[in-house]
């Protein structure tokens, strides 16, 4: 859990470089999300950082929560919540939120159990869902800046719960869960190779992790992605793979992002390999 919140702790800075120096205006730029600007991504953060915490130490007032947003979780009212609030309170509330997140988080026994927006899941996989949101939505923050993001192996736990969500993508679709194994093999940005399932499974996704996370995070079409994704069972899955709880998302169009961003590329932090979460 240390080293889990070590590689969220550094994907953190990250993001907030992007938009630590950013004006009020630029903090209204819109994003790839129809509709959502840049607060409106670090305000979400913030909000589901927020309810991590409450779920892991207060599950009663989780489920409370839960209940009155109702059975289909609304992230635009959620968003639209805190627009009246200037860029400068959304990072300070991130900021906040961020850092009783992990120092809450860091210390807790992996295997314990919590509630969530989806399934219920270990703290571990609760802290491995917000690295997974950090770095989604701040694809999203660097898209709208025109600016490219270093890969580093920290994608590993992007990778992760992208594969182990591979039920819950057919559940949010409405569908039943095929019974047939996947082989996903990965080349992380360090050149390491990362495998899940059994090997000799007909149906495959291979290619980089960076297009990988893309492809499960619902922030690049298929089409535009470097993937080699063999078998009936494997292009279902590919073309409804999303590593976040709730709905199914509307995702990207085939060559919205096509042109290369003409901005610097971000800092990438510390780039060691991560454990698997």
């Amino acid at each position: 859990m240390y080293a889990l919140a070590g590689d969220l702790a550094a994907e953190t800075a990250v993001t907030r470089d992007l938009v630590a120096d950013l004006s009020e205006v630029g903090w209204r730029t819109p994003t790839p999300a129809e509709g959502w600007t840049i607060a409106d991504q670090i305000g979400h953060l913030a909000y589901f950082d927020e309810m991590a915490v409450t779920s892991a130490g207060r599950p009663e007032a989780f489920a409370a929560e839960l209940a009155a947003l109702g059975a289909a979780i609304d992230t635009d009212a959620l968003a639209a919540r805190y627009r009246d609030r200037s860029g400068a309170q959304i990072l300070t509330w991130f900021d906040a939120a961020r850092a009783t997140l992990l120092g809450t988080f860091a210390g807790l026994d992996p295997s314990l159990r919590v509630p969530w927006f989806g399934p219920a899941m270990s703290v571990a996989s609760s802290l491995t869902a917000r690295f997974m949101e950090t770095w989604a939505h701040t694809q999203d923050i660097a898209d709208a800046l025109g600016v490219t993001r270093e890969p580093t192996d920290r994608l590993r736990h992007v990778a992760h719960i992208g594969v182990g969500a591979r039920a819950f993508s057919y559940a949010a679709h409405g569908l039943p869960p095929p019974d047939v194994p996947v082989f996903v093999e990965l080349t992380a940005p360090s050149g390491d190779i990362w495998t899940w399932g059994t090997a000799d499974a007909a149906d495959r996704v291979s290619g980089p992790a960076l297009d990988f996370c893309l492809l499960v995070t619902q922030r690049r079409h298929l089409d535009d992605l470097d993937l080699a994704v063999e078998g009936p069972v494997a292009r279902q899955w590919a073309a409804i793979a999303q590593a976040f709880a709730g709905p199914p998302g509307a995702g990207r169009h085939p060559g919205q992002f096509s042109a290369a961003p003409s901005g610097p590329s971000a800092p990438s932090g510390p780039s060691a390999p991560s454990p698997e979460a």
